[in-house]
């Protein structure tokens, strides 16, 4: 019998795209409306309907929204001019490029030429920088930024918590824990992160009243990994080949959510947990993009 109480990422994601599109319809009635443009680079299958659902709901929330493709073989001086050109144009007020990009392109590059004010991922230099000091008007990675308006807005007590960080990305796992351990109110965690290397990761697993479990490894954390009573929140995004699903796969996290459930106080489910919240941290960001602009 399944014991967790459920995070419903797609009802804090729904409350966070109301407060948005008021921002977006307040700042309509000073005749700015934002703007945000997404770069994709080739014909990746899940780059392809990330953008889509982002663009999609950009639109759902008044906010002016353009994607540019190009080729694969476009090369990396001609995607940092069009960014250049993004940066001067005072309609848009976010760019997403949108990641992975062809291998003779540098991420690195690609994202420390968006401007920072335009930087709504949360990737340029500057914004790290800033999240990293606890200096305010930066802008947050989206998914850890979401995993932390979870945490908030159910009410799972962060400060003087000790919480694992399964995964030690760029993406997710550093900037949690940069967002987590800040002298702030809903942080001053006490912080572990685990990663391929590290010893114990089960011992360690043990010892968290909050286990973010971001390595995308299918299932990864085990009911014998989690304290009894610990808050999971499953980042993990993995395909499953399955023949019974008509696109001939599934998508799976992090966790084993099933035995996980028995074991856990809150889980997030995985469809349904923490990405609808990435996607409303974007919007948001834009949102304060337009009115820093404005």
């Amino acid at each position: 019998m399944s014991t967790a109480q459920l995070i419903d990422g797609k009802a804090i994601a729904q409350a966070i795209h109301s407060e948005t599109a008021a921002r977006v319809a307040a700042l309509k009635t000073k005749g700015i409306t934002p703007g945000i443009t997404f770069v994709r680079v080739g014909e990746d299958p899940a780059s392809q309907a990330y953008v889509r659902m982002k663009g999609k709901k950009a639109l759902e929330l008044g906010i002016k929204s353009d994607t540019i493709v190009l080729p694969e073989a476009t090369t990396e001086a001609e995607l940092l001019a069009l960014l250049e050109k993004l940066n001067a144009d005072k309609s848009v007020h976010g760019i997403l490029v949108q990641a992975p990009l062809p291998k003779h392109i540098s991420e690195t590059k690609v994202f420390s030429t968006v401007l920072p004010s335009k930087d709504v991922d949360g990737f340029h230099p500057v914004n790290v920088g800033k999240l990293l000091l606890g200096e305010e008007g930066g802008f947050k990675p989206c998914t850890p930024a979401g995993v932390h308006e979870l945490l908030i807005r159910s009410k799972i007590p962060v400060e003087g918590a000790h919480v694992v960080i399964l995964g030690r990305g760029n993406i997710v796992g550093k900037p949690m824990a940069a967002i987590l351990v800040q002298k702030a109110k809903h942080a001053n965690a006490t912080i572990t992160v685990l990663h391929s290397r590290s010893r114990d990761i089960a011992e360690h697993c043990r010892r968290a009243d909050i286990l973010i479990a971001a390595m995308g490894q299918t299932e990864f954390v085990k009911a014998d990994m989690v304290k009894p009573g610990a808050t999971v929140i499953d980042v993990g995004v993995n395909r499953v080949t399955d023949a019974n699903d008509p696109r001939g796969y599934r998508l799976v996290g992090d966790i084993d959510f099933k035995a996980v459930c028995e074991v856990a106080a809150h889980v997030t489910p995985n469809p349904g947990g923490v990405g609808p919240m990435t996607i409303a941290m974007l919007m948001a960001n834009t949102a304060t993009a337009a009115e820093a602009a404005a």
